[in-house]
Formats: C-alpha cells, structure tokens, sequence
C-alpha cells in the first residue's frame, strides 16, 4: 500500500495543471472537486483579477488566459520533467488521474499534444492549412494542451498581443506553421485519448459504469478521455455528465454527493435562517386552502418564515383574505398583492425578488409557483443548501415534474437520458438540471449579489420559468461601469452561469394539474377527480383497509372529511330534494317503489366524475371481497340521499337494483344526527351509521334484504350507488 501511494504522488509531481479563473463560479468549484479526487496538483492563475478577454462565450476573446500562462511558465521553463497540463476550469471536470494521463501523453510520442474537435473555431478560412489526417478530430482546441514544461513555455512566449485577442487563433497559427509543428515537436490528440471537447460530438459520447468509478466513453474511436470539456453550446450537456462523472453517482453506492453542504436544522435551534415563502398564483388553482395549510405544517419557526404573495385571480381573494386574517401574525411578516396591480407573471416574481433583497434578514427564497398547483410536504426546508435547488414533484401516476433533464437546440423540453429514472426515483440523488419550474429555493445572497442587477423572470418570447432558469444558466456580468462606452464592451466576463438542481430523495408533493379546473360550481375542487384523484379520495386502492361488520358487507375508507363536506355543500346549495316520493321522473318509468329523499349525481352535472370514482376507486375493492367477480364499474342510480325525523327518518326493507350496493357515511353519528344505519335480515345483522367518509359495500338482489334504520335526530347524509343493475 505505502509503495503504490508513493508511486501515485510521483506521478502527481510531474504534473501540474495549470488553469485561469477570475471568479469562484460553480463551474470552477466542480473542477476544483474533481481535481481534487484525483489528487491532481493545481494552480489557479488570476484569482481576483479583473477579466478582461472578452464575452468567450458569444464571440472570440480568451487572450488574457495565454497572458496568464506566459508569466506562470517563465519561473517553470527550466524544468525539463515537469509536464503541464493547461486546461479550462469553469466548463471541464476531470474523469481520470495524474498516471493515466500522463501514461496516454507518453504514448503519445510528443513534446506538445493540444486538444483536438471537429469543428474549427474561430477562422474557417484556415481549414485547408491543418495537416491531413486519416481519421479523427483535425482541428485545434486551445482549452486542454499538456506538455513538458520548456516547450509549453516556447509556445506562450510567443503572446504579444492583448487580452481580448483570441487565444485559440493564436495557439492555431502557431501550430499550423510547418516548422514550428516540427520544431516543437506538436500534435493533436485526434482521437480523445487524454481530450473529450463536447461541442459536435455529444452523439459521440455516453456514460460508462461498472469501472469502480463512472467513465465518459467516446463511441467512434472507443477511448475513456480524461479530460472532458464543455466547450461552445454543451455546457448543459457536461452538466448532465457531471451528475455521475467521476464518482457522483454510480448505481453500486448511488449518490456520493448528496449530503455536502446540508443544512442541519438540528444545529440551528438557537439561530434559523429567516425565508422569505413566494406564492405566485396566476389562475385559478384547485386545492389552494390546503395548500395554505401546509404552509402552516413546515416544521419551521413561524416568526422566521416571511411570506409574500401574489394573486392574479380575484376567484382566489377569499381564499387569501381567510388565510390572512386567520394568520397574519404568525409569520414573521405577510406581504399581498392583489390582481388589482394588473402585473404580469414575470413582473409579479421580480417584485418578490425586490421584497428579499429589501427584507436584507432573509437569508432564502423559498417560492411556489401555483399557475400549475403544488401541494408540499415540510421537507421543503431540508434541501441540500445550492445556490439555487428544487424539490422533484410530479403529477400523480404521470411523468409530468417540475424540470427538464436536458434541452433542445432551440431551448425548449428535450428528454434526458436519465429522466425516466429519476422522475420515478429509481436513481435518487441531486441533480444539475437545466430548467425548473414551480418551486425551488434560492440563497438569499445569490439573489442580492449575482442576480440583482436583472429583470431575472422577464425574457423576449419565454415565460417566467424559462427566462429566469435560462438568465440563471447563461448569467454573464455586466459591465465594470455604471455608463459604459461601446469601447468597453470588451469588459464583459466570461458566462458564469448559476448552477440549478433537483433533489428527489424524498418525497416532497405532487403537482396539481389545472388544465380543466372549472370555477362555476359551487364546490369546484369536487370536480378535479380526473385531473387529480388523490387530492379529492382518502385511499389508494392498493392502500385500503376492509372491515366485515356482517356476511359478505365490507366497511372501508374512501372519502377525505372534506370532500364529504363539499358533496353535502354541493347538494343542499342545488337544493331541489325530491322529498322521497313514489313518482320520480328522474328514473325510468317514472315510479320508485322504495323512494328516498335524494338528488342525483346527474342533476348537478357529476355523473360522469362519479363513475370514474366508481371505476379507479370501488371496482379494485370489488375484485379483492368478491373474489373472481370483474365489475363493468357501470351504474345508473347515483345519488345523495338525505334522512331527517321531520322529513324521511327510514327506508323500509327492499332489495336493491343492483349486482352490488355502495353506501358512503357523509357526516358523523353522534354529532351531526342521532339515530341511523341499516339491518340485513337474512343474517340478523345490524350496522351502526359508519364513519365519515367510511363506505359500506353489500350484495344486491336475493341474499341481503335490508333496510334503513331510523334517523331520531338532526341530518344524516349518505351517497349510494346500485352497480351493474
């Protein structure tokens, strides 16, 4: 062990990368961090200096990094075993150690290798000068070359020019030159050996696993680069890479990075950072009480949660108004404006921007986007602490979430390779991701100092999400001066864009769909048991818990309080009971020889949201108590029915027109009537009114004669259907 850890720092010590950061961006801490685990030995050259090579990221520029080079490499030029590995930082990681690059550069059989790509930067014109090649890149990168050190200095002491001159021409035309080619003894490493450049061949390249650690594999010439490198429009791509290169995640160990920089609210019982919670509401939202109320379920100090939010939809402002008066002075303070500000999206979540940096004591942004609904559970505050990271939601049974794992060359939703995986937690970690949408939490410092001089939600021809995330990813500072001339604008730094990220080890909510939330009815959320059952039913059908209070009748849960609440709201607002008469035009025949005192489904316009419940929630129930029975989930008596002493107290014995009977609790015995329940004759078993929410299940015709015990006192609802008559 000894002999191989010194063998490996002797390989460490003939290598020394050099690379140029102006700025401590999250590009250069992730080079840093796999610099560091492979123990490469590093300089950082222009820490703190001002930039001065032009915007590289949209033009030429980058002389500043050869000028920088050049004066490390003359107090180095003299050290003839030393090689030099120049290389970028904000947009390269590394996959591989010291020995085996400089294994691949020895086998290389030169004194100056430079990275190599197939498409030329930044003259076209000198594409016929390069040296033909059999196969291969052909044409010169200037952000990987390694060389011994005397040679790499040969080739930088040749700068004379300025700063915000193109560094990749100038190492270009030196190569080209035939006699300095020979002289200095240069190649370009055509085939990713030691060099992956992604810009025109990420089709080349896929993850490789199983290694001990994960690989980057260049398909075409079959090589592990060991340097990969995000050049021109494939930063988001190297990002992805980054998700699992060199040791992020791997399908052994999962994620090895997951708990760095975690806030421990454990720790911080005397001090908790202060949040500002952004709620946008820009339609209207389904659920948007309970999601009120969840706010109240963080499990935060309430005094260090600050609240702002915007509504553009005056159908919400009771909904707000009640929440407020209940709640003002629980939070620390609590900010409302109204749709009567006319602002758009993106000038709505500015203005909350505006409101953290004024209340200076906040240290994150914590912003919920309802234009699409979201529920949240109180993991929200336990994210690991990113400048900028979002908890994965999804639409219940959907692929639909809250990010892109990848974008199209026109900046729109492109599918990741790993999307799938991650949506349905099949690979759990926290991922570098190029959009998200909905919620997520900012440091309150990044909004203070690296995004405060922009209009962050608001860009020609994209919404909110997609103009914050891409003026995140894209950021490039301003100019150095307040009023600059046109001649300065060569001041500009490179793009140092803000990393964004998903987290998806726990599980945080759902996202709710308002794609057909209609706002006419009197209880609206009643009707979103399409769009989004789980948020209107108590029990899953794979989660239910059955009762036999008598032969073949089955108790289980299926209805939240709440909805029980509405259905009962919905009916008495229709208002119009058919007071249990024999005559009833509603049925078939237009005579009921057991009437009860009812309304329909279809008489407010819910039958077919009530037979889709019948289908997803009852018919799974069905095959489970009556084992071998498949339900068609099809009934035409759907209705509530209303007992009171002074109106229908009972139902005498009869037996329903139905293969099987549903009989849903819609309010408490004990608390809202006295009295209630049903006896089957043939088993001389009676049921007691069941719980609220609570349905009972039992056969139809022939075997369970039953009838409705009296309702001595106060209102007794119950909803039933006669299935597959």
């Amino acid at each position: 062990m000894e002999l191989c850890k010194c063998v490996f720092l002797c390989f460490s010590e003939k290598l020394l990368v050099l690379t140029v950061a102006t700025e401590e961006t999250d590009g250069f801490h992730r080079f840093m961090k796999s610099a560091s685990y492979f123990n490469y030995t590093v300089k950082v050259l222009g820490m703190g200096e001002a930039w001065k090579g032009g915007d590289v990221g949209r033009s030429i520029g980058g002389g500043q990094k050869v000028r920088l080079l050049k004066e490390a490499m003359e107090a180095l030029a003299d050290q003839e075993d030393l090689v030099v590995l120049s290389v970028d930082s904000y947009d390269l990681i590394f996959a591989g150690g010291p020995e085996e690059i400089l294994r691949k550069f020895q086998q290389a059989n030169h004194k100056v290798l430079f990275a190599a790509e197939g498409l030329i930067w930044p003259d076209k014109r000198l594409a016929d000068k390069y040296p033909s090649i059999r196969s291969g890149k052909r044409y010169l990168n200037s952000g990987g070359i390694i060389g011994y050190a005397p040679y790499i200095n040969r080739v930088v002491s040749q700068w004379n020019l300025h700063d915000n001159d193109d560094d990749q021409l100038f190492y270009t035309k030196i190569y080209l030159d035939p006699l300095q080619r020979e002289t200095l003894n240069m190649t370009l490493d055509h085939k990713c050996q030691i060099f992956q450049n992604l810009n025109g061949a990420v089709d080349e390249v896929l993850l490789k696993f199983g290694t001990g650690r994960v690989r980057v594999r260049n398909t075409v010439y079959d090589s592990l680069p060991v340097v990969v490198h995000g050049n021109g429009n494939t930063k988001m791509y190297l990002n992805y890479l980054a998700n699992y290169v060199p040791n992020a995640w791997t399908y052994e160990n999962g994620c090895s990075l997951c708990d760095d920089d975690i806030v421990d609210l454990s720790q911080l019982k005397v001090s908790y950072p202060n949040v500002l919670v952004g709620v946008f509401i820009e339609q209207p939202t389904p659920f948007l009480p309970e999601f009120f109320q969840r706010l109240l379920t963080l499990d935060y100090p309430k005094d260090k949660l600050n609240l702002f939010i915007h509504n553009n939809e005056v159908y919400h402002e009771k909904h707000i108004q009640k929440f407020w008066e209940e709640n003002r002075n629980v939070f620390g303070s609590f900010k409302v404006v109204g749709p009567e500000e006319n602002l758009s999206q993106g000038e709505a979540r500015n203005m909350g921007m505006y409101y953290i940096r004024w209340l200076a004591v906040c240290e994150m942004l914590l912003s919920f986007i309802c234009s699409d609904g979201i529920t949240i559970s109180p993991f929200c505050l336990l994210l690991p602490y990113r400048k900028i990271i979002g908890p994965l939601v999804t639409r219940h049974s959907k692929l639909w979430s809250n990010f892109w794992g990848a974008l199209s060359l026109d900046g729109y939703y492109a599918r990741s390779e790993d999307y799938v995986d991650i949506v349905q937690r099949k690979r759990v970690g926290v991922w570098n991701i190029p959009y998200m949408a909905h919620v997520y939490l900012v440091k309150g410092s990044v909004l203070r100092n690296e995004l405060k001089e922009r209009n962050y939600f608001v860009l020609e021809k994209l919404d909110p999400d997609m103009a914050f995330c891409r003026n995140s990813r894209e950021m490039t500072s301003h100019r150095e001066k307040d009023s600059p001339s046109p001649e300065s604008f060569h001041m500009l730094r490179p793009p140092k864009g803000v990393f964004m990220y998903i987290t998806n080890r726990h599980d945080f909510g759902r996202l709710i769909s308002t794609a057909n939330y209609n706002i006419s009815h009197y209880n609206n959320d009643l009707w979103q048991i399409f769009e989004n059952p789980v948020s209107v039913h108590r029990s899953l059908s794979d989660r239910v818990f059955v009762l036999q209070p008598c032969p073949d009748v089955f108790w289980f849960p299926v209805f939240s309080e709440k909805a029980c609440d509405e259905i009962v709201g919905e009916m008495e607002h229709y208002g119009s009971w058919s007071g249990g008469r024999h005559e009833d035009k509603r049925i078939s025949g237009g005579y009921e020889t057991v009437p009860t005192d009812d309304i329909h489904m279809k008489q407010i316009g819910f039958d077919k949201e009530w037979l889709h419940f019948i289908r997803e929630f009852i018919s799974p129930v069905t095959l489970k108590v009556f084992s071998g029975y498949y339900t068609k989930g099809y009934a035409v008596m759907n209705f509530v029915v209303k007992y009171t002493p002074e109106r229908q107290a009972y139902l005498r014995p009869h037996h329903d027109s139905s293969t099987f009977t549903i009989n849903i609790a819609l309010n408490n015995k004990d608390r809202d009537f006295e009295g209630g329940g049903c006896r089957f004759h043939r088993y001389n078993c009676s049921i007691s009114s069941p719980r609220k929410g609570w349905s009972f299940m039992h056969p139809g015709r022939l075997t369970h004669l039953h009838e409705g015990l009296p309702t001595t006192n106060g209102t007794r609802y119950i909803a039933v259907s006669f299935i597959d008559p």
